[in-house]
């Protein structure tokens, strides 16, 4: 498996090319970028790499998540997916919103090539967040950051969910590379030894 990191919008939000390296599938993860600049060095990478583009997946429905989604889904038409409980957001998306091809749910898979990511329901941040985990990794959308965590002062989240959701994270192997919604990868057991917020579950 093949990462390649992209930070895009305003609020550099990192949206991820990840890729199957034997069969040259691939998805993308979180397509938040605001300009045409961004989304064209997206679509160069995937036609310099061969890639052929199977999944668009969101971690969440925030608007700096998903802003290029039409875009995205109009160059390469393949399926969207999120999380049942936070499609409203793309569908309700500017100027028409976006048809939700997949609604996930916990424990589902996506599988591009010979790689399998299994979704992992982690509400807070919004009532539809997602992680998802394959071998070694996670992507953790805005659920866990860098030695800090999502917001849960928004209309859609909540601090008791996201209590539960971290208890969730402190049970993960430590090895798991984490590639969060903002900023830098960390590592999982790094987390549990320095995140505030995982020590305290």
């Amino acid at each position: 498996m093949r990462v390649e990191t992209f930070p895009v919008g305003g609020l550099q939000t990192n949206c991820y090319v990840v890729s199957c390296v034997e069969t040259r599938e691939a998805i993308i993860i979180d397509p938040g970028f605001d300009f045409e600049v961004e989304a064209q060095q997206i679509f160069d990478y995937v036609a310099k790499e061969g890639l052929k583009i199977k999944f668009i997946v969101n971690t969440h429905g925030h608007q700096d998540h998903i802003n290029g989604e039409k875009v995205v889904q109009q160059k390469y038409v393949v399926p969207v997916c999120i999380h049942e409980y936070d499609a409203y957001f793309l569908e309700r998306l500017e100027p028409c919103g976006v048809l939700v091809d997949v609604l996930l749910k916990d424990g589902d898979s996506i599988v591009f090539g010979r790689v399998c990511l299994k979704v992992l329901h982690t509400p807070g941040h919004t009532r539809g967040s997602i992680c998802l985990i394959g071998d070694r990794v996670m992507f953790s959308g805005d659920t866990l950051f860098s030695e800090s965590i999502g917001r849960t002062d928004f209309v859609e989240s909540s601090p008791s969910d996201m209590r539960v959701t971290l208890q969730k994270l402190v049970m993960l192997p430590d090895e798991l590379l984490v590639y969060p919604g903002h900023d830098e990868t960390t590592i999982m057991g790094q987390e549990k030894r320095t995140n505030p917020f995982l020590s305290n579950v």
